[in-house]
């Protein structure tokens, strides 16, 4: 560490991390609450000792050890050894600005089980650029920070995300930020965690935006189905779904237990397909659904909401082939009726049958949970807008999942990017979602030129080579899968 980075003191102790190239400062993992090892590996964060001597935060500080989410992520993602999992990092223009700067607040994705803050593709350097600061959160994944445990608190991972907030409400302000201009923003897994925030009571008065990115909220997600899930683990691996079984497993041991529980198999009737391990409602700090929360109550009611979805988020996914179940018991699995088989697949004529579901899975866990939330906002006159990411990749040839981040944060020439998007991705387009991002968490709202969702003209940006405002876009999900 060099000793001439720039220092900050924060209501712990000082940190010192490193000034860019460009004049920007990065804080890297910085410690928001306490390792969670030992009697606090499945409790509530607590706050970190103090600290006096400066910290050095110029490296990735540990990342919760996981596995890969079902390769459907395109995203690198480290993996960085060590307890303290519960750190985060700052990205900012300029530590003392005559006015404070507003803050994004990202959760990444990862299906609740993977993903990592120290990705490349998080760098908040294009944000700084236009003056914004940038804050990337870990959090417990999976087994240790949504199981339900019979000795432990519920949604660990929830408490992790209010306690990182918790700490950027009380200490963004010496990194340059306004804390009365935060925005919470995540995708997949981290859109879902934003879509959670909105419904958590706790949760009101750190964030005063929300930007969900291919959110995934876990469908059904009440007490049962946790406590359903918690006897199935234990069915599968002979250990009691407690903190007192489980705290001094070693991270491998827990992460082949947790495999176990994801297998499919005849005994997993009545969990979701997917998000097994997810936040739900424990009566308590989540205190209903998620869902009915968002499209029944007043969660998020006085804060606006930018969310939306890529055009064929899981289409990748295949179908289960010549001996699978047919179509129409697989998509009545899903929650549509099989005689509207017909109806779904003529709404994708340049689909074949065998990709059908992947369509379908893309529809369930993204598309329609999140046009309900938009229509049920809109109906309430709340400010909210929608979009969907349409632009297909050369190299993946659909508008896969994941593949908007990269243009959001413009980041094109990130690691992996290129992989992903080709050689020349349109940089115009990266131009128009960063700057739509910037104008929302500057401003919350992402410019004129892209109207409010509302009950009468369901305005949608769809973004793509040439992008558009379109009148109802996504119609089809609605009648098939809301209707």
């Amino acid at each position: 560490m060099t000793p001439f980075g720039p220092l900050v003191t924060t209501t712990l102790g000082p940190v010192r991390g490193e000034r860019r190239a460009d004049g920007t400062c990065r804080f890297l993992g910085i410690p928001y609450a306490a390792p969670p090892v030992g009697e606090l590996r499945f409790a509530a964060p607590e706050p970190p000792e103090p600290w006096t001597e400066p910290l050095d935060a110029t490296a990735y500080g540990p990342t919760a050890q996981r596995r890969p989410f079902a390769e459907v992520t395109t995203i690198p993602e480290p993996s960085v050894p060590g307890a303290g999992v519960l750190n985060l990092n700052v990205f900012t223009p300029d530590t003392a600005p005559a006015e404070g700067l507003p803050v994004l607040v990202w959760i990444h994705g990862g299906g609740y089980v993977a993903g990592s803050a120290a990705s490349p593709w998080y760098d908040g350097a294009a944000f700084n650029r236009d003056g914004v600061v940038l804050v990337s959160v870990g959090y417990r994944l999976g087994v240790e920070g949504f199981l339900h445990l019979e000795d432990a608190p519920d949604n660990r991972g929830v408490r992790d995300w209010i306690a990182a907030l918790t700490w950027v409400r009380d200490n963004i302000a010496a990194f340059g930020g306004d804390p009365a201009k935060v925005t919470v923003a995540g995708q997949s897994a981290g859109g879902g965690a934003v879509l959670t925030l909105l419904s958590v009571p706790s949760a009101r008065g750190l964030f005063r935006g929300a930007l969900a990115v291919s959110g995934a909220v876990l469908r059904p997600d009440g007490p049962e189905t946790a406590r359903a899930a918690a006897r199935l683990f234990t069915t599968r691996t002979g250990l009691p779904a407690t903190a007192e079984a489980l705290r001094d497993l070693s991270d491998d041991a827990l992460l082949a237990l947790q495999d176990r529980l994801a297998e499919d198999g005849p005994d997993r009737a009545g969990l979701p397909p997917m998000l097994t391990l997810a936040p739900f409602a424990d009566g308590d700090l989540v205190p209903v659904p998620v869902a009915d929360a968002l499209t029944t109550g007043d969660a998020g009611a006085d804060v606006p909401l930018l969310l939306g979805f890529t055009a064929e988020e899981f289409a990748m996914v295949p179908g289960p082939g010549e001996d699978g179940p047919p179509l129409p018991l697989l998509l009545g699995a899903l929650g549509l009726d099989p005689e509207r088989t017909g109806e779904f697949a003529a709404a994708h004529p340049d689909v074949p049958e065998e990709a059908l579901f992947g369509r379908a899975l893309t529809d369930v866990v993204f598309r329609a949970p999140n046009l309900a939330v938009a229509d049920a906002r809109a109906a309430l006159e709340r400010p909210t807008w929608l979009y969907e990411f349409a632009w297909r990749s050369p190299v993946l040839g659909l508008a896969a999942h994941c593949l908007d981040l990269p243009f959001a944060f413009d980041l094109l020439d990130a690691e992996g990017v290129p992989e992903v998007v080709g050689p020349t991705p349109p940089q115009a387009l990266a131009d128009a979602v960063h700057r739509a991002w910037v104008a929302f968490v500057t401003d919350q709202d992402p410019g004129a030129d892209w109207p409010r969702y509302t009950a009468g003209a369901r305005a949608t940006r769809v973004w793509d080579t040439e992008s558009r405002i379109e009148t109802d876009p996504v119609r089809h999900v609605r009648d098939l899968w809301l209707d």
